[in-house]
């Protein structure tokens, strides 16, 4: 305001108006005085029945609305208090329309219960009279027994004097006779509306079975069709003993499977969830909760189970120490292919094989017996290459007892020799060496003992404890040592299997033959498996149809460490998947559709394979795992030596890099097949992967890696043991957002009009909606508005628009909370 000269003056409420100077102090000493006048303090009296028009306070009267608000925002306002208003209204009707229906639930649960007591008790009464009719009917039939027993009293001689009447054309009958008829006759019919039900006279077994003719009716048919007469004429129906079962409910089951288990008539079951709203067929599959709502109602118990409790039919069973007898060992032949291993198996086998017998049926099979001149039974496993050995280890067979290395004299140790060592090892089996080619001119066996040391293979001539024979596969030079060798160390191990009990094995390999269908050469480990066998292996079932031993003949059954091929599956399965008999078809169909449904739920999991990353995470998730295996193959022998060093000093008392195997040359099928084995990536430095072995990687989700510097191996194999690859997420807080009214725009929903309190609000940030403090919605933004644009921040103090992503549960009076993530690496120290 300004006075009369045109000076500006302040304007003071309070007491009436009067002039007066008021001094004003500004920085750096500066002051100013300024004209003020004080204003009286204007006091309105609201007109009657403004409130009516208006509303009341400061909403409603003008003369007190704050300065700077409009009609339109008055408007606006008064309809948000009726609004408000409205909705504590309806929340009380709510409030009060669920306590009525809680009530009526609570009425109807009492009327339920007393119904069901009423039932009881006429049960009760019902079962009472039908004992006490019983005990009639007892009486009434040994009552009439005793009078048919009873002598009939003689016929009165009649009278001289008596008059003379003319005979009848029909004798008559007696009294008891007629009095008999006519209880016949008032007696009500026991059938149902049958005349035939009648009994007259005598029964004969012809009325007994329904008559000459027709249909015959049992004994027992008869008995329940007078019971049902008889509870008919007591006015009750026949009730029958219920029986209460325990029900096995997996997470989900089919109508028709849950009415066979509760021992129910289907179309009951179906009956029942129509009732409950359920419009589905026999054939329909319904949730636990449902089914055992299903139970509960027809009066089971519900044994809740899991999917994978199906396969608890063939735990693993502790067998006896007396059960238990001596069996064959199981050696697998294992070395490079130009060391000799075929032709040494073949010496073997022609050797100790008698004639004719050998033929092509032992290599078709795989696996065959040996008995050596001391009488001992070895069986030995003709598997090529590392790749069922490895498989089978990784599906936990454990086959093998004993593993022969073969190794030519002439070329001593090569890659695919070290590879065989490190296989060895990693299944824990004793290992025999044999040094193979000891014939050859340029043998040198000694060269051989001194290469196995530097793969930490110590053989008896170098003062070690693995055994070491000199044979040639072309004279046959040294095969009995080398059997008596095996011999010796089985006897060492003493291996012992229970046979009676039901038979466990492991497939050495599997093939569908076009005459046969899918055969399986199973080596069996524990108990006996017969022919008629129902058994279980793998993803696949069946019966066992026929077991036809090394020598392709037909046998009865198979014992412990005997090899047999199995005919009757209904597909093929791996090598290495474990075979149980198990009791019923039904057990081995379930849990083969069990294991085939897992199997295809992780082949379609993302992320499926074994990374780097997955490594870190897993071992995160397990305290007990310290460990980060790794393979390492390189294009010479330095580099890999050099890799392996560094790989030793990565680590501290919580982790540590353990490489499973390091060799020279390109990555191999073999690699991938122990690196999926013992859960690894594998490291190629200056080496790549051969087709076969690329595709093995991808098909069985194997991590190959290729380095050209040593620096960056041993930098992500470090920030793999660090965490630096699975990276820790900070949130920062960058501002903070009231919401001070609500409004329902069309096209994008409910948008929140707020004004931001602290900090900055971010369009790409993420967003808390927190009422009284409590976080009830976690997301991102829609839109952020200022005026009508849409804006990519808003900063402190400004007002501006809000919607949520997927929510709209919003209300004045919440605070947004707006953060941003980042990541933060961990080194290892």
């Amino acid at each position: 305001m300004s006075d009369s000269d045109g000076k500006k003056t302040l304007g003071v409420r309070g007491g009436g108006s009067r002039p007066g100077n008021v001094k004003q102090s500004f920085s750096h000493g500066r002051t100013k005085n300024v004209v003020v006048e004080t204003k009286r303090k204007r006091v309105v009296v609201p007109k009657p029945g403004a409130g009516k028009s208006g509303g009341t306070g400061p909403i409603g009267d003008p003369s007190r609305r704050p300065a700077g608000i409009t009609d339109v925002e008055m408007a606006r306002r008064l309809k948000a208090v009726q609004a408000a208003k409205a909705r504590e209204v309806e929340d009380a009707a709510k409030r009060a329309a669920e306590e009525k229906a809680r009530e009526e639930e609570r009425a109807r649960r009492r009327a339920e219960i007393e119904a069901k007591e009423r039932e009881e008790k006429e049960r009760a009464e019902r079962a009472r009279l039908k004992a006490e009719e019983e005990e009639r009917l007892r009486k009434e039939a040994e009552a009439a027994s005793k009078r048919a027993a009873a002598p009939a009293p003689a016929p009165a001689a009649p009278k001289a004097d008596a008059p003379s009447r003319p005979a009848p054309n029909k004798p008559l009958a007696a009294p008891s006779q007629r009095k008999n008829e006519r209880e016949r006759e008032q007696r009500p019919s026991r059938g149902k509306g049958r005349d035939d039900g009648r009994r007259s006279g005598k029964l004969t077994l012809g009325q007994a079975t329904g008559g000459e003719g027709g249909r015959h009716r049992s004994m027992a048919a008869m008995k329940r069709k007078q019971e049902r007469a008889r509870q008919k004429a007591m006015g009750g129906s026949v009730e029958r003993e219920k029986v209460v079962r325990d029900v096995q409910l997996p997470e989900a089951i089919v109508v028709s499977e849950l009415a066979n288990r509760m021992a129910e008539r289907v179309g009951e079951v179906v009956k029942a969830l129509m009732q409950m709203g359920m419009m589905v067929t026999q054939n329909q599959t319904i949730d636990a909760d449902t089914a055992e709502l299903i139970i509960q109602e027809f009066g089971h118990k519900v044994v809740r189970v899991s999917d994978s409790d199906v396969e608890d039919v063939i735990n693993e069973v502790d067998d006896k120490e007396e059960e238990m007898v001596s069996r064959p060992p199981v050696i697998t032949i294992m070395g490079h292919v130009d060391h000799g291993k075929t032709s040494l198996l073949d010496a073997i086998r022609d050797a100790r094989v008698v004639a004719g017998e050998a033929g092509g049926i032992t290599q078709h099979i795989g696996a065959y017996q040996v008995t050596t001149d001391g009488g001992s039974v070895l069986s030995f496993l003709d598997t090529p290459g590392h790749a069922a050995f490895t498989s089978m280890r990784s599906r936990g067979a454990q086959v093998t007892d004993i593993v022969v290395l073969v190794v030519a004299a002439d070329d001593a140790v090569m890659p695919q020799t070290v590879e065989a060592i490190a296989h060895a090892k990693a299944a824990g089996v004793p290992m025999i060496v044999a040094i193979n080619k000891i014939d050859r001119p340029a043998a040198n066996p000694t060269k051989v003992r001194t290469d196995l040391l530097q793969h930490e293979v110590v053989v008896e001539a170098m003062s070690g404890d693995v055994q070491d024979v000199e044979v040639s596969a072309v004279t046959g030079q040294g095969l009995d040592q080398l059997l008596e060798a095996i011999a010796l160390q089985a006897e060492i191990l003493e291996l012992k299997a229970n046979p009676n009990r039901a038979a466990q094995g492991a497939v050495i390999e599997a093939q569908l033959d076009v005459g046969r269908g899918p055969v399986a050469t199973v080596l069996v480990q524990k108990g006996t498996l017969r022919q008629g066998d129902i058994f279980v292996v793998g993803e696949q079932y069946g019966k066992v149809r026929a077991l036809i031993n090394d020598k392709g003949e037909r046998v009865k059954e198979a014992g412990p460490s005997v090899p047999v091929e199995v005919l009757g599956l209904n597909g093929t399965p791996e090598a290495g998947d474990v075979l149980n008999v198990t009791e019923t078809e039904a057990q081995a169909r379930e849990i083969a559709e069990y294991r085939e449904k897992a199997a295809k739920d992780k082949r379609a999991a993302a992320g499926a394979a074994t990374t780097l990353e997955q490594l870190m995470a897993k071992a995160k998730e397990d305290e007990n795992v310290s460990e980060l295996p790794i393979l390492v193959k390189a294009d010479v022998q330095g580099s890999a030596e050099a890799i392996v060093q560094a790989m030793e000093k990565i680590g501290n008392n919580e982790v540590r890099v353990r490489v499973l195997h390091s060799g020279v040359g390109a990555i191999t099928e073999t690699d991938i097949g122990l690196a999926e084995a013992s859960g690894a990536p594998v490291m190629g430095f200056n080496v790549r992967a051969n087709t076969s072995a690329r595709n093995t990687a991808n098909q069985k989700g194997v991590e190959i890696r290729y380095y050209s510097v040593i620096y960056d191996l041993v930098d992500d194999v470090k920030a793999a043991a660090s965490g630096l690859l699975s990276a820790e997420i900070k949130e920062n807080f960058i501002g903070y957002a009231n919401i001070k009214d609500v409004f329902k725009v069309s096209n994008v929903g409910k948008v929140a009009g707020c004004l931001v309190t602290e900090g900055v609000a971010r369009r790409s940030a993420g967003v808390r909606l927190l009422r009284d403090n409590v976080v009830i919605h976690e997301g991102t933004l829609k839109t952020l508005k200022r005026f009508k644009d849409e804006v990519a921040e808003v900063q402190s103090g400004q007002e501006c628009g809000m919607a949520f992503e997927n929510y709209e549960d919003i209300r004045p009076g919440d605070v947004i909370e707006i953060f941003e993530r980042e990541e933060v690496t961990r080194t290892l120290d």
